[in-house]
């Protein structure tokens, strides 16, 4: 007779009890090949099956003696067969959990746990499909040994869980103690209170004691430090080459994406809080109160702590709708909450390239709700102080360096709660200054480079004794300081003929010294800055202010960039990925350049296509040379293209090759860049272009991504 499919499943469940034994006995001497990896890492997926089948054949074998079940062959060969199976799976999902744990990051006393409930399991549900059918087998063993599997089938579930998603996952929400109160401020350290249980909620559960995957452990001081398997976590004053923050901004879909999909992910103020950090070269043992007020990872720290304890401000007004927050919240804008459980909000505004008085009166929702507003930078003028003076609960504003003359102060004596107005760089002056003097609840008024003279400045502070101005410096000669930075007033970055340039310093009697070669400006043979600086091609400003009595500035460099055609229209021969296309066209030449945030939606992101664009013009021009604007950032697997191909001519279906270009290749220790890839050819007349770029196929050898594809990143095409 052949054997059946019962008979062959018997036999297989005694061969796997017979296999996990000398898994178990020679497992210090294993060494699992890497074709077979791949079997025991199907453990998380297969476990499921046995289960559901396991806690069904259970139940049914706790009441199969029952007079009304036990003479029912269906109820009996049903359980029979629930049973075989559930055991069987459950051996096969053991033998490759024991091959999955010889891999590397599996340790510590919760696998052992797991690995014995799971083998424990196994055996108990092996003997009972064994011994249910002798003599001896009755209703109590029946009864106990159902009950003790699924015992073990819980511990076992209970224990993986704790090893996949960290310790006492299943049991954490009855048995949890009571959410630890916040640290206050004034005692927080910036990484034990702060830092680390970022690492503690996001990342413990696949990099602890018990499960440290890639070699890395991050519940510890020191092991964080140390790094891992693929190095160190981070580069102290170097958030952009840091391993940590290149392995949190990769796209989503990436295996080498942190913390895994499906993970509970950083925030977008968890992942800045790590990047500031970074910057602040790591500090392990400093206080938060310990950096300087306005420092800005002091400023983002404060909200995951409890406020001050003497100073807790409380406020009378409600919180906001947190969906309206989120709306506001945008590349241009930032809206949080200055504490935890706190009403109260700070804005920030930047991105002066962008900026609209619209962006303010957007705020109108949460205008009870602002008490800090940061403007500092943009083009602010007097009328938009009338919006601002709304923001009946203002406590704190920023507008160092706009545009501001002073004529609208009066307006901001409407804020009744407004403690501290910072006005350095404007244009206002004693007069406009005066009547916001009235203003009770006025701590600190920062007035410096305003022109003010040391007499205006002392008048001010004897009207106001518990008023504090801040008015800078006093150029004696005596002690020079360093100047800052010229700024470049132009908002556009791209021009379509010529552009004039114009720069500025708030400095009576500055010099600025400017090159257009990419050289550093001196003091002495530089051309120096008239009224404007009158650009017809692509160039590189630097620039520097200079004065007698001072140190000389930083240099403060710009591109700016000609683009003498826009396209009438564009055509992706090839779809970009799916997570970076939004508004694919308009990103492309709406001469908008975008940060190192690809995911910004200023960047149009490809990988397993080429970027191959066709456009088109309703009138032909005459054009010698095709500019890309791509990103370089290594670790995030973004390289430049390897080489990019501009096809042309007045028919769609008769192009031919202009020129093409290759890029440099990607060393592995290069820093992220923008690059302006540039491809020449010979002036002729288009009405069809067509734009190729090649992404890197394989990553190199030395690159963690080696053998994948890379990403090319595109965020403007320049045509000339």
């Amino acid at each position: 007779m052949g054997i059946t499919f019962k008979g062959f499943a018997a036999h297989a469940l005694f061969a796997a009890n017979i296999f996990i034994l000398f898994l178990l006995a020679f497992s210090d001497k294993l060494v699992i090949p890497h074709w077979l990896q791949s079997f025991g890492r199907m453990h998380p997926m297969i476990l499921h099956f046995p289960i559901v089948i396991l806690m069904l054949a259970m139940l049914l074998e706790f009441f199969r003696f029952k007079e009304a079940y036990l003479k029912e062959p269906l109820y009996q060969s049903f359980t029979t067969g629930l049973l075989l199976s559930g055991a069987l799976l459950s051996a096969v999902t053991v033998i490759m959990g024991l091959l999955l744990s010889k891999e590397e990051g599996y340790s510590g006393s919760v696998l052992q746990w797991h690995k014995w409930t799971g083998v424990g399991l196994v055996f108990m549900a092996s003997i009972i499909y064994w011994s249910r059918n002798t003599s001896w087998y009755k209703v109590t063993l029946a009864r106990v040994g159902a009950i003790m599997t699924i015992l073990c089938l819980i511990a076992a579930g209970h224990y993986g869980a704790s090893l996949t998603h960290g310790d006492n996952f299943v049991l954490q929400p009855v048995t949890a103690a009571k959410e630890l109160p916040k640290v206050p401020l004034a005692q927080a350290k910036i990484f034990e209170d702060v830092i680390l249980p970022v690492f503690s909620e996001k990342c413990l559960s696949c990099h602890n004691p018990e499960k440290a995957k890639g070699s890395l452990m991050m519940d510890n001081a020191a092991a964080i430090i140390k790094g891992g398997k693929s190095g160190k976590l981070f580069v102290s004053g170097k958030p952009e080459i840091s391993l940590l923050l290149e392995r949190i901004h990769l796209p989503m879909d990436d295996k080498k994406h942190m913390p895994p999909k499906g993970k509970n992910q950083l925030s977008n103020e968890e992942i800045a809080l790590l990047n500031l950090w970074i910057k602040g070269n790591g500090e392990l043992k400093k206080k938060v109160v310990d950096l300087p007020a306005q420092d800005s990872l002091r400023i983002l720290a404060t909200t995951f702590l409890a406020p001050p304890a003497a100073t807790e401000q409380k406020y009378s007004f409600a919180a906001a709708d947190e969906k309206t927050i989120e709306k506001l919240n945008n590349n241009y804008r930032i809206v949080y909450a200055l504490a935890k459980e706190s009403p109260a909000l700070a804005v920030n505004i930047y991105n002066k390239s962008v900026y609209k008085p619209e962006a303010l009166k957007e705020l109108e929702e949460i205008k009870k709700q602002i008490v800090s507003l940061d403007l500092k930078g943009l083009p602010i003028r007097d009328e938009e102080l009338k919006t601002i003076a709304r923001f009946e609960n203002l406590r704190t504003l920023n507008l160092n360096f706009t545009n501001i003359t002073g004529v609208g102060l009066k307006d901001l004596q409407a804020l009744k709660h407004l403690s501290t107005l910072s006005l350095s760089g404007t244009k206002v002056n004693f007069s406009t200054v005066k009547p916001i003097m009235g203003i009770n609840s006025l701590k600190k008024l920062m007035l410096w480079n305003t022109g003010f003279s040391d007499a205006e400045l002392q008048r001010l502070q004897k009207s106001k004794k518990n008023l504090s101005v801040i008015g800078g410096f006093k150029d004696d000669g005596k002690n020079p300081i360093r100047l800052n930075q010229p700024r470049i007033i132009n908002e556009v970055a791209v021009f379509k003929t010529s552009l004039a340039l114009l720069l500025k310093h708030p400095i009576s009697g500055v010099q600025i010294r400017y090159t257009t070669d990419g050289s550093e400006p001196d003091s002495l043979k530089s051309n120096l800055f008239d009224k404007q600086i009158l650009l017809n091609e692509s160039t590189t400003i630097k620039a520097k202010a200079y004065k007698a009595g001072w140190y000389g500035s930083e240099t403060i460099s710009t591109n700016v960039y000609k683009s003498s055609y826009k396209a009438d229209s564009m055509l992706f021969l090839l779809p970009p990925a799916d997570q970076y296309k939004a508004e694919a066209v308009k990103v492309l030449s709406d001469h908008q350049f975008g940060d190192y945030e690809f995911s910004s939606g200023k960047w149009v992101g490809f990988r397993y296509n080429n970027l191959e664009a066709l456009l088109f013009f309703k009138r032909p021009v005459m054009m010698q040379s095709v500019v890309l604007n791509v990103m370089r950032q290594v670790g995030s697997y973004i390289f430049p293209p390897v080489a990019v191909e501009i096809w042309g001519g007045s028919e769609k279906n008769k192009l031919r090759l202009l020129g093409s270009v290759k890029p440099e290749a990607t060393r592995k220790d290069a820093e992220r860049a923008m690059i302006k890839v540039e491809a020449k050819f010979k002036t002729q007349s288009i009405s069809y272009l067509k734009i190729v770029a090649k992404n890197l196929k394989k990553l190199p050898i030395w690159h963690p991504g080696k053998g994948e594809p890379a990403w090319v990143f595109i965020d403007e095409i320049l045509l000339n």
